[in-house]
């Protein structure tokens, strides 16, 4: 019976033009740009000036550790 219904549905997808096709690669493209929208964000906070100061503080604080 379950497999009646389920071929009875695919087969009123398939007439109705509703596939899934590319719907994959839409996806990556949208990680892609987001991934990408993402790392220019962390670029900019990274080499700010505020945060280059407390990153040469962390290792110069790391640098004078005395042994």
């Amino acid at each position: 019976m379950r497999a009646r219904v389920r071929v009875w549905a695919e087969g009123l997808v398939r007439r109705a033009g509703l596939s899934d096709a590319g719907m994959t690669t839409s996806e990556y493209a949208v990680g892609t740009i987001a991934a990408c929208a993402f790392a220019a964000v962390l670029y900019k906070v990274i080499t700010s000036d505020m945060v280059a100061s407390a990153l040469e503080s962390v290792v110069g604080k790391a640098l004078d550790v005395p042994f």
